[in-house]
C-alpha cells in the first residue's frame, strides 16, 4: 500500500506522539496570533470561539496525511483547499498565497523544533524529509513559490518571519481566548511552553524572555514518560473536556 509518508519516515515519529504534537500546537497558536492574516481566522468565529477545538480538528488532518494510505492522504488535502476556498466565497475575498506558505512553514518548523525539545537533534537529511513532507502538501494545496529544499527553504522562512508578523488587537484578543479556555495555571504552562520552541522574531512581538519556567522540567517530563507517567501529566495540563482527544493523539498512530 502506497502512503503520502513513508512508514519509515521521521514524520511519523514526530507526529505519532501527543506531546510532539501538543508543543507543534503551542508554539503555532503563538505565531498564529501575530500573523498578518489572522483576520482570516476570525471570519467563521470558530477559532476565538473554541481555540483548542479548532487545535484538535486541525491535528486530525495533519495526522491523515501523515498517517493514511496516499489516496485518504490527497483527500484530506483537497478537503482542506475547499473548507477554505468556501471560507474565501463567503466573505468575497481571497486568502493571500503568503498566508497559505506561512502555516505551511509554521508546521515545518515547529514539526522540528518540538521533536528536538523532547527527543533528540534532527540530521539534516531528517530535516529535509521533513520539509518534503509539507513541501508535497503545499504542491498539493496549489500554493505558489514554495523553495524546493530545506536549505532553500530557511532564509524564505525568515524573510517571511520579518515580513508576515505583527502585533495586533487580534494577537491580544486570541491570547485572552487561550487564557479563558485554559484558565490561568495552564494558560502559564503554555507560555513557557512557547518560548521553548518558537523562534527569536516571534518572541520578540510577544516580549517573551529567552528563559523558561519548563527548561529545567523537560528531562524530568522525558524522565516521566519512561514510567508512563506523561499521560498523567497531560491530563494536569489540559481541560478534562478535552481528555478523549488527548489519548486519540497516541490511538491513531496505534491504529495505523
Amino acid at each position: 500500500m502506497e502512503y503520502f509518508v513513508e512508514e519509515q519516515s521521521i514524520v511519523r515519529k514526530i507526529w505519532g506522539k501527543s506531546d510532539t504534537v501538543l508543543f507543534i500546537f503551542a508554539g503555532a497558536a503563538a505565531e498564529f496570533a501575530l500573523n498578518k492574516a489572522v483576520d482570516w481566522l476570525y471570519f467563521t468565529g470558530k477559532l476565538p470561539s473554541d481555540p483548542l477545538g479548532r487545535l484538535f480538528a486541525t491535528v486530525r488532518y495533519a495526522r491523515m496525511i501523515v498517517f493514511d494510505p496516499k489516496e485518504e492522504a490527497n483527500k484530506a488535502i483537497d478537503m482542506m483547499r475547499k473548507i477554505h476556498g468556501a471560507v474565501e466565497e463567503n466573505r468575497g475575498a481571497v486568502i493571500p498565497d503568503w498566508a497559505y506558505r506561512d502555516v505551511l512553514f509554521m508546521l515545518i518548523h515547529y514539526s522540528i523544533a518540538a521533536y528536538e525539545l523532547l527527543e533528540e537533534k534532527l540530521t539534516e537529511a531528517e530535516k529535509e524529509e521533513v520539509y518534503n513532507v509539507f513541501y508535497r502538501v503545499g504542491v498539493r494545496m496549489g500554493l505558489k513559490k514554495l523553495p524546493i529544499t530545506y536549505l532553500d527553504w530557511l532564509p524564505v522562512r525568515q524573510d517571511h518571519l520579518m515580513a508576515d508578523l505583527q502585533e495586533s488587537h487580534y494577537t491580544k484578543d486570541l491570547f485572552q481566548q487561550y487564557k479563558k479556555h485554559l484558565g490561568a495555571f495552564r494558560f502559564k504552562v503554555l507560555l513557557e511552553g512557547q518560548k521553548l520552541v518558537c523562534p527569536n522574531r516571534v518572541k520578540t512581538l510577544l516580549q517573551f524572555s529567552n528563559f523558561s519556567l519548563l527548561t529545567p522540567v523537560v528531562p524530568i517530563y522525558k524522565l516521566s514518560q519512561k514510567f508512563n507517567m506523561d499521560q498523567w501529566i497531560k491530563t494536569l495540563l489540559l481541560p478534562k473536556a478535552y481528555k478523549a482527544q488527548i489519548d486519540e493523539l497516541n490511538v491513531y498512530r496505534e491504529k495505523n
